[in-house]
């Protein structure tokens, strides 16, 4: 069967199931109908599995595939091989890979992230996972400076491991401004800086579009002039991380114009906090992003 036929398929059988799968009310049953028609393809869109915590990862992977999305983002390893299931894959795994308070950009913390990436990253690559997240930690004192050189020590421990594996590393570009106060991946520069000098194609930035738009703006002309280290990107609505819609302010088809301009073939998970009905705003939000 040719891949487009069975992926017809397959959408057609997740669109019956999206709709029949639960007996009585719920989430999932309340949703609009699931649409089966295929992508643009221009963007590989995913979603991120803690928005949706309400909603048990089986029945978002189907309501997920019915409407063309590619994958779930920021799963566990126990849960790597769930979207399998559903002709999905898992987009961004965590894989012991250190937390936003306690990163790479200190010195103490890096056998211990070693040790989970070495533990997982080979879970990750045989469950067909290609991206695992990683951060920079606080600066809590440290200089950007000094924050800068302990990071690139500790991608380098790693770059052999993601590598060996075919698996890419990705540190997340966060906003200290809001959310995470005193994260010291804050801005695109820093984050380019660290990832240039580990030159490796398995050592790539996480380019969260709506930390980014609080930090610094200028979405289009950043994203354009660093596209060789970004792997990865993940949409919420600014301000309030909520849907993406018209009570925020990024120009979400723009910027995605943009993206696949450069040539990107990764993924953009959405991972907004719906104030909606959540799979309402899921997929208003892919369609959008279509271009």
């Amino acid at each position: 069967m040719a891949e487009h036929t069975r992926r017809s398929v397959l959408h057609r059988t997740l669109a019956v199931a999206a709709a029949t799968l639960l007996d009585g009310p719920s989430l999932l049953a309340q949703a609009p109908p699931a649409t089966t028609l295929p992508r643009h393809g221009n963007i590989h869109q995913s979603v991120s599995r803690w928005c949706y915590q309400k909603i048990p990862l089986d029945q978002l992977c189907i309501y997920a595939a019915s409407i063309g999305l590619q994958g779930i983002d920021l799963l566990q390893p126990e849960e790597y091989e769930i979207p399998q299931r559903y002709g999905l894959r898992c987009t961004m795994g965590y894989a012991g890979g250190g937390e936003i308070n306690r990163g790479l950009n200190r010195i103490e913390n890096h056998a211990a992230i070693e040790a989970g990436f070495r533990k997982y990253i080979p879970l990750a690559a045989k469950a067909g996972v290609p991206n695992v997240i990683t951060f920079s930690g606080l600066r809590d004192g440290l200089s950007d400076e000094q924050g800068a050189r302990n990071t690139v020590l500790g991608l380098r421990r790693l770059r052999p491991i993601a590598e060996d594996h075919g698996v890419t590393i990705h540190m997340e570009l966060l906003n200290s401004k809001v959310d995470h106060h005193g994260y010291m991946c804050d801005h695109t520069a820093w984050g380019v800086r660290v990832v240039e000098e580990v030159d490796s194609p398995r050592i790539k930035l996480l380019y969260d579009i709506y930390h980014m738009q609080i930090m610094e703006g200028d979405l289009i002309a950043t994203i354009r002039a660093n596209a060789r280290w970004l792997g990865h990107f993940h949409t919420g609505g600014v301000p309030g991380r909520h849907e993406l819609d018209d009570t925020q302010e990024v120009n979400w088809p723009g910027v995605m114009r943009a993206i696949a301009a450069t040539g990107f073939q990764g993924y953009v998970a959405h991972e907004f906090i719906p104030t909606r009905d959540p799979l309402t705003s899921l997929r208003q939000a892919v369609d959008l992003c279509d271009v």
